[in-house]
């Protein structure tokens, strides 16, 4: 690092965040962004995909306001591998100054945590704290944010700037609580901003809370609990996915799953529209039961369904019965509950889109899918007579 420019060092603290519904101050001094409190993470069971997904901070950033040029963030990353599989990208950082893309960068050192795919055995290797550095900004008075990556876990460790930081004060923008799986957390995305509910925020003007967990969307009531207890103007929940490819429930189970998370969340939100979301297009599980196990080919990971789909008849879920079932419950609740609304998630992304823009691992949309099913949720959500516009969110 050049110190010759007068670095001045900034304390993390929580006004420099959004996003995160919790950090940890760590034995470092730094920070750790969690998309889950406390008491949710206690009552996961120590469910190892929840713990990894709730850590990696889709959607949370490291907002101020700077006549800066130049920006250095250090972190202690934890990059997730596949033994077998050739590493992924390093994970995104995405730098937006007065909310207008100008810049990507990603860090060096960081642990990797090497997972097996044959047995699902893990295993940690620590690594250093590394650097994202930014340089080349404009030198007036301007609002920065810094998307840090839906991939890997990160500790803030320190921030300094070639002028003085200032915390932003809250915008008076609504803030938008989203609940989904991967597909909603940013996989496979180039990075947190790239991801659909970000492209979707940026369409409605909102402040997004992302708590998708990639893997671990099974209307748990911890999740449900957490998504209660969280201010929030806007809600949705992005439901299905995953209850078919882990294969955790059947058909006469989902119903009242669905319906006491919704209650739960309700709770705490009694008169905020809630948009309930049904899956988007996966070939593989539109009409076979899960589970879903990874299929590796060449050194790439793609996903397979290994149910019957005859056992369909039996009560196992597929994509096509929880659109149905999701769009019958959402019926027969809004007849009391005005503020409640549905949206087929094939509008999102439906058989014309696979067909132009198929899923990478058949399971994943890409960068360019998420734009699409951003712009498309957005449109419908934040447009006008939508359930999230502006003046919407009263009968």
């Amino acid at each position: 690092m050049d110190h010759s420019r007068g670095w001045i060092s900034t304390p993390l603290t929580d006004d420099l965040l959004r996003g995160a519904l919790e950090l940890e101050r760590t034995e470092r001094g730094g920070l750790l962004p969690h998309r889950l409190p406390a008491p949710a993470r206690a009552r996961s069971g120590g469910d190892e995909q929840v713990a990894q997904a709730e850590s990696q901070p889709s959607g949370v950033r490291v907002v101020f306001r700077t006549r800066a040029t130049a920006v250095e963030l250090d972190v202690l990353r934890t990059v997730t591998a596949h033994r077998g599989v050739p590493p992924r990208p390093d994970g995104a950082y995405d730098l937006y100054v007065d909310g207008k893309p100008a810049g990507r960068a990603t860090a060096s050192g960081g642990n990797v945590l090497m997972v097996d795919l044959s047995d699902g055995s893990r295993e940690l290797f620590p690594g250093r704290v590394g650097s994202v550095r930014f340089a080349g900004l404009p030198g007036e008075a301007k609002n920065v944010e810094i998307w840090l990556p839906y991939t890997e876990t990160t500790e803030l460790i320190a921030l300094r700037t070639d002028a003085p930081v200032a915390a932003l004060e809250p915008g008076g923008r609504r803030v938008w609580l989203h609940h989904g799986s991967s597909i909603s957390q940013g996989s496979a995305a180039d990075s947190s901003a790239t991801a659909w509910p970000a492209l979707a925020a940026a369409v409605g003007g909102v402040e997004l809370v992302n708590v998708s967990l990639a893997g671990s969307a099974l209307l748990d009531p911890f999740t449900a609990c957490a998504l209660r207890d969280t201010p929030a103007d806007l809600i949705s929940v992005k439901i299905g996915i995953n209850l078919v490819n882990r294969d955790v429930m059947r058909l006469s189970d989902f119903g009242p799953a669905v319906h006491g998370f919704l209650d739960t969340v309700r709770d705490g939100h009694p008169t905020a529209p809630l948009l309930v979301v049904s899956p988007i297009l996966c070939p593989v599980q539109e009409d076979t039961p899960g589970p879903a196990a990874p299929d590796v080919s060449d050194g790439q990971v793609g996903f397979t369904a290994l149910g019957d789909p005859a056992d369909a008849a039996l009560g196992k879920l597929t994509l096509r019965v929880v659109r149905e079932e999701l769009a019958r419950i959402v019926a027969e609740r809004a007849v009391s509950d005005p503020y409640l609304f549905h949206l087929d998630g094939l509008t999102l992304y439906g058989e014309a889109d696979h067909a132009e823009l198929p899923l990478p691992d058949r399971l994943h949309p890409d960068t360019a899918a998420h734009r699409r099913i951003g712009e498309r949720f957005g449109a419908f959500a934040f447009g006008p007579g939508g359930p999230f516009a502006e003046g919407a969110d009263s009968p």
